[in-house]
């Protein structure tokens, strides 16, 4: 899948894929969410994805379930560690409990990052219309 990344104006940065449009900024503006925002956001989203999946699957309610993601910082500024906590409610089953975090374990995001892709970086240069 491609990706447009295009630069809309200020410190805007919008990536449009799909039809759909991901619009990201960076502070002192804080029109949109920061990339790195956007990344980690789709750590926990993506994960809870597979757990409403799971859920519907089984005919589960899903309201009072969600996720409280938690990212822990090194010195360096980089993540060290983060931390997915599936809340439910007080009548949700508790047979369930370890099948919601192996749903969410199944997560492509959280996958990827344990298995990186290699990067390439290239300027080539096109002809404007």
């Amino acid at each position: 899948m491609d990706m447009i990344i295009d630069f809309p104006g200020g410190s805007r940065v919008d990536a449009h894929f799909r039809g759909h449009t991901i619009a990201t900024d960076q502070p002192p503006v804080d029109s949109a969410p920061m990339p790195f925002e956007v990344f980690l956001a789709s750590i926990g989203t993506c994960a809870g994805i597979y757990v409403l999946g799971f859920c519907k699957q089984r005919n589960l309610p899903t309201e009072g379930i969600r996720i409280v993601q938690r990212n822990h910082a090194a010195a360096n500024g980089m993540v060290q560690k983060i931390d997915l906590e599936i809340q439910v409610p007080p009548a949700f089953p508790t047979q369930y409990y370890d099948a919601l975090v192996r749903s969410a374990e199944l997560c492509k995001v959280k996958k990827t990052l344990e298995n990186p892709p290699s990067f390439e970086v290239t300027t080539v240069k096109v002809e404007m219309a």
